[in-house]
């Protein structure tokens, strides 16, 4: 069995997934599996990965399921991965030079230690530029929430998950209608439980396509509140202060005006820090009302 499993999310994105595949076959060590999530493409990514697979240059996976959106995708990847560890690399990235040998050579020296869930590394630009900064270098374990909430660490961060503690968790929920549950519910999660270990060096290459998450995150919020709206409540739920409470007790209540949810202050874990909210979250969803109005 390999070590770990590059798992790639993709919708229509044959046009770019040339660049991970070239990163991953340049790698010096060949110890892992490229799964391809191939969440219901319309181009010609089923006969592009068609094509690598019988060049045989390294192994890979390919799954096709019905559009179901990021979190869809993330779902079979972890229902399918059988190796130890896993990373998402996104189908607008690509791995960094050496990536695979410097993250087996960090899990070596962690496999043995159930605190931790995995490692969390950086991201870079293409020109090679930190994304936000660096992981002071003191710290020897942390958790998300830690990460960017007490040491004030900026910037997209690359995580590399054990596999069986991926598996202890419940799947996003699939909305009917909805493409997009945000990813962080699951490492909010997992923070609960384990520690990461960090480390500054590069694991990814990012690149914000036009037509990525990233790009559209206020029409995402718009076109997917349920998803919205179920992770701001686990976010209130586990918030480890009213300030972060109140944050997403706002963004609860704009999504819960998206879908009409009448109940919605029933249906949430801090009813008073929700209740207060209500002005700040009407606001909010006007806003967004205001900026994607050329859009729906």
């Amino acid at each position: 069995m390999k070590t770990i499993t590059v798992f790639t999310p993709t919708y229509n994105r044959a046009y770019c997934l040339h660049k991970c595949y070239e990163s991953l076959i340049h790698q010096s060590n060949q110890d892992f599996v490229w799964l391809i999530i191939d969440d219901g493409s319309t181009d010609d990514t089923k006969e592009l990965i068609e094509s690598w697979i019988k060049e045989n240059k390294i192994d890979i996976r390919y799954h096709f399921q019905e559009n179901l959106g990021m979190h869809g995708g993330h779902n079979a990847a972890y229902r399918l991965i059988q190796t130890p560890l896993n990373v998402c690399i996104d189908s607008d990235d690509f791995m960094a030079e050496g990536a695979i040998d410097k993250i087996i050579s960090y899990w070596e020296g962690i496999k043995d230690k159930p605190k931790f869930a995995g490692l969390v590394g950086l991201d870079a630009d293409e020109s090679g530029v930190i994304i936000g900064t660096k992981i002071p270098k003191n710290i020897k374990a942390t958790t998300l929430y830690e990460l960017y909430n007490t040491h004030k660490v900026l910037g997209d961060k690359k995580l590399v998950l054990r596999t069986d503690v991926v598996k202890k968790y419940p799947p996003y929920p699939i909305y009917e209608g909805e493409r997009f549950v945000p990813l962080g519910y699951l490492y909010q999660l997992i923070d609960q439980d384990y520690k990461l270990f960090p480390v500054n060096d590069v694991f990814c290459i990012v690149e914000y396509m036009e037509d990525g998450s990233s790009m559209n995150m206020l029409k995402q919020y718009r076109r997917h509140p349920r998803g919205f709206a179920f992770s701001r409540k686990s976010r209130m739920k586990l918030a480890k202060s009213f300030k972060d409470k109140f944050k997403n007790a706002i963004h609860y209540v704009s999504s819960s005006l998206f879908i009409k949810n009448i109940s919605f202050l029933n249906e949430s874990p801090k009813k008073l820090t929700t209740l207060l909210a209500i002005p700040f979250g009407i606001a909010l969803n006007l806003y967004i009302r205001y900026k994607t109005k050329n859009d729906f």
